[in-house]
């Protein structure tokens, strides 16, 4: 089943009508490999139907995430962007510099997490771990010198 098949039988099974609209907007969500903003998904749903409109876009976000299908995310930049809620658990660094979000999985950083709260007397509800990162950047010697 694909991304947008699963988002709209979850929708079937939580008694939200699939329109026209609707499915657009969850066929760019299921196909999205980023995480975008509101805005970015209405310039990409225009794309295939322009006559939705930004404020269905909005509400459609607002419902997908109220009933659990899509997770929202601010990553420091303060734009709400938007993923399904992922199947499998995973974090995510974010590049400072160019605002790109690299999704990664860690065994050893659960683990961690895991003993961390154990010793404060704690077991892990949920959690979101995102990195805020940049480009590592090689000295001039480094160059210089070939490595």
């Amino acid at each position: 089943m694909s991304s947008e098949q699963t988002i709209a039988a979850l929708c079937r099974k939580l008694g939200l009508r699939i329109t026209g609209p609707r499915r657009v907007i969850m066929r760019v969500i299921s196909e999205s490999s980023d995480h975008p903003d509101v805005v970015e998904l209405h310039r990409r749903v225009v794309a295939i139907e322009p006559t939705i409109a930004l404020a269905t876009v909005y509400r459609t976000v607002s419902l997908l995430r109220e009933k659990g299908i899509l997770e929202r995310h601010t990553f420091g930049d303060r734009r709400a962007r938007y993923e399904t809620v992922p199947r499998e658990h995973h974090d995510h660094l974010i590049n400072i510099e160019t605002g790109d979000v690299v999704e990664f999985q860690s065994s050893e950083i659960e683990r961690l997490q895991e003993e961390i709260a154990r010793q404060h007397g704690f077991t892990i509800i949920s959690h979101r771990l995102e990195i805020y990162v940049k480009p590592i950047q090689k000295t001039r010697r480094s160059r210089q010198s070939g490595e």
